[in-house]
């Protein structure tokens, strides 16, 4: 059993060495399962040490949590996912709370106490995969050379993402949750896409389960496609704020002081998500980047437009142009990339509409005839449109 923590590959017995102090509480255990790994989350109401390890005979994964008692039920068996059978609790000795974790066969797992952020306090985070998985902490994909897209291809490859998932909920609105809307609409539009001749869509997530930010990135180069298209549901404190938006990357500063704070709080999905974030990317790298996200960006700007001018026709629209802002998750050296926030969560009629499969419908039918519009004046990267 191979044990991972913060970038260090250490065999045998893991020791987190955290403040020690009074006893801690785990308020909650959740879990989220994707189709490569499984992760627990320990809520805590404070930081802990803990020690873990492996035994065999049968395969099983123990944590200790000195100083920490366990409020609440275990996850019952068959909501464990694909690694985990059940999971017991116990007191081996006075004060020392014991997980003990049933695995189905024997796996490699990365484990990470992650800090207060947002509204969550500490939380332990552990991530299991198949024990052949090639795992490694989360850290920023260093971007390879821009691929080169052939003329006139035969299928239009359209990845979407849907923002936000599992540990991170998004926007909240009165009852729904950003994460579940995007995804409902996300698939429709996936639906609608793969029914046009000669085109075909991905998603990044196809469940409730956290995507790092890069990753997602990383998901539409490693298949080449040609457009990307994130989806979103905005938030304000103000609840009367609706409308729809569209917003592409800005490599010199956001197009208005919403602009840059939409894409901090969508940058920070990764500290919520419980991504460990790494270094900067190397110099090399940022060349290649520098060298064709000019073009790219006007690409997608042009897409945003034509995708804007769409949501116009079903709906209010919140700015009449595209905003940009450095979205990470648009920073995709080749590909031209649009974020949609859809409508405001946090406004009460638009809440309903999110949630409303008809209007979920409209808002797909709206990129679908956007893209198409796009594509008409943009023969270079699909000849049939």
């Amino acid at each position: 059993m191979i044990v991972f923590i913060r970038n260090l590959l250490i065999s045998g017995l893991l020791f987190c060495q955290c403040s020690a102090g009074f006893a801690a509480v785990v308020n909650d255990i959740r879990m989220w399962h994707a189709p490569d790994r499984s992760r627990i989350v320990l809520d805590l109401d404070k930081s802990v040490d803990f020690k873990v390890f492996s035994l065999k005979s049968p395969d099983r994964v123990v944590l200790d949590l000195p100083q920490t008692t366990l409020s609440g039920p275990l996850p019952v068996s068959g909501s464990t996912g694909q690694f985990i059978r059940r999971m017991r609790a116990g007191y081996p000795t006075e004060g020392v709370l014991r997980l003990v974790f049933d695995v189905q066969k024997p796996v490699r797992y990365l484990i990470q106490l992650l800090k207060p952020v947002d509204n969550y306090r500490y939380r332990l985070v552990m991530d299991y995969y198949s024990k052949d998985a090639q795992v490694k902490a989360d850290q920023p994909e260093v971007p390879k050379k821009p691929i080169t897209r052939k003329k006139q291809k035969k299928e239009l490859l359209i990845v979407i993402d849907p923002g936000h998932g599992g540990e991170d909920p998004g926007a909240l609105g009165k009852k729904a949750r950003e994460k579940n809307v995007v995804l409902q609409i996300a698939k429709k539009l996936k639906a609608d896409i793969d029914r046009q001749p000669g085109m075909r869509a991905e998603l990044t997530r196809k469940g409730d389960y956290y995507v790092k930010l890069r990753r997602r990135i990383g998901i539409a180069r490693s298949l080449t496609a040609d457009l990307f298209i994130s989806i979103h549901a905005d938030a304000f404190k103000n609840k009367n704020v609706r409308g729809s938006s569209v917003y592409a990357l800005s490599r010199k500063g956001a197009t208005s002081e919403s602009a840059r704070r939409l894409a901090d709080k969508e940058n920070a999905s990764d500290l919520i998500g419980g991504v460990i974030l790494g270094e900067k990317e190397d110099t090399l790298a940022k060349a290649w980047i520098d060298m064709s996200m000019t073009k790219t960006v006007n690409e997608s700007l042009v897409l945003g437009r034509a995708v804007l001018d769409e949501l116009m026709k079903i709906g209010p629209v919140h700015s009449k142009r595209v905003e940009q802002a450095g979205f990470v998750v648009l920073k995709s050296p080749e590909i031209p990339s649009i974020l949609v926030e859809t409508a405001y969560i946090t406004n009460p009629k638009e809440e309903k509409l999110l949630q409303n499969r008809k209007h979920q419908q409209r808002i797909s039918n709206a990129v679908v005839a956007g893209i198409k519009r796009y594509l008409k004046n943009n023969p270079y990267i699909y000849a049939n449109y």
